[in-house]
């Protein structure tokens, strides 16, 4: 059975204007992995040693010779307005992982908004997202990666979720009501293990919320998704920021909003695409045929 579920309701289409071509698989990259955090200090020196340990092989061509390696790596964590020791924590692994970027956030500005301002200073080609909280295995990176290629998006579906049941009972149902407005069959929106390009994030509109909606706007900007089961762990430290009552209403009207963007694409073929030099060329064969 395979451990890849490909959608087919993925279908690449044009959109956008002035997209002529694609790139059409994975090349050796730099990878950029974003981890919003928010009074997660006992929980980030695990994180960042889980991460530096399975992407170190990728870089260095020690791991698996079938697998395109990666150009290098680096972990973006993004201090969304902590009041514990996130950022002293973050200061003293710096000295361990010269793969560590800190970005600290002026005030708490949420998971979006903060993943967005990761995005944006990242220098990698390729983003990856994870969850500060360790219930995110770093790990399944590398199999996201080993399933790209032929895609332009890879996006982790928590196979056996760690979570009280309310939680999951309310993500499901969630997930469900989410695929049926926007007329998709994304197996797990909830889930913050991804990877996709930098480029298509940077297209994509930024709004409080938005995180819940990458897959659904990845889609929407003719991406091809590949979706891949990922491990899940229970929560050791810390508490969730999440609860019904932050949820509800406000999850509801961004589903409504993005409804809205999905069924309003610009659309549009390129029939051709001269440069300058060409335009130049061909401006007196013009001339000559209205003559």
């Amino acid at each position: 059975m395979s451990t890849l579920r490909y959608d087919p309701t993925h279908r690449r289409r044009a959109v956008g204007i002035g997209r002529w071509r694609r790139q059409e698989a994975v090349r050796s990259s730099f990878l950029s992995v974003v981890v919003p955090a928010r009074d997660e200090a006992e929980a980030l020196p695990q994180l960042v040693a889980e991460i530096a340990e399975a992407l170190r092989p990728l870089r260095d061509g020690d791991g698996d010779v079938d697998l395109r390696p990666i150009e290098g790596f680096e972990i973006v964590i993004v201090d969304d307005g902590s009041t514990d020791a996130t950022a002293e924590v973050l200061l003293e692994l710096a000295d361990d992982y010269p793969e560590l970027r800190v970005i600290v956030m002026a005030e708490g500005v949420g998971q979006s908004s903060a993943t967005w301002a990761g995005i944006r200073a990242a220098s990698g080609e390729w983003i990856a997202t994870l969850d500060a909280d360790l219930q995110n295995d770093p790990a399944d990176l590398v199999h996201l990666w080993r399933a790209l290629p032929g895609h332009e998006v890879a996006l982790g579906w928590r196979a056996d979720r760690r979570d009280p049941w309310s939680r999951r009972f309310i993500g499901r149902w969630a997930n469900r009501v989410r695929n049926a407005v926007l007329g998709q069959s994304i197996r797990d929106t909830g889930c913050s293990v991804r990877i996709f390009p930098r480029a298509e994030a940077l297209r994509l509109p930024a709004f409080r919320g938005a995180h819940r909606f990458l897959g659904p706007l990845l889609i929407r900007e003719g991406c091809r998704l590949v979706q891949v089961p990922v491990n899940h762990r229970a929560r050791e430290h810390g508490r969730s920021h999440y609860h019904i009552g932050n949820r509800s209403i406000q999850v509801i009207v961004d589903l409504m909003g993005v409804a809205w963007l999905l069924s309003r694409p610009i659309e549009g073929r390129v029939l051709r695409a001269w440069d300058a030099d060409e335009t130049r060329r061909r401006a007196p064969a013009a001339a000559l045929a209205e003559d």
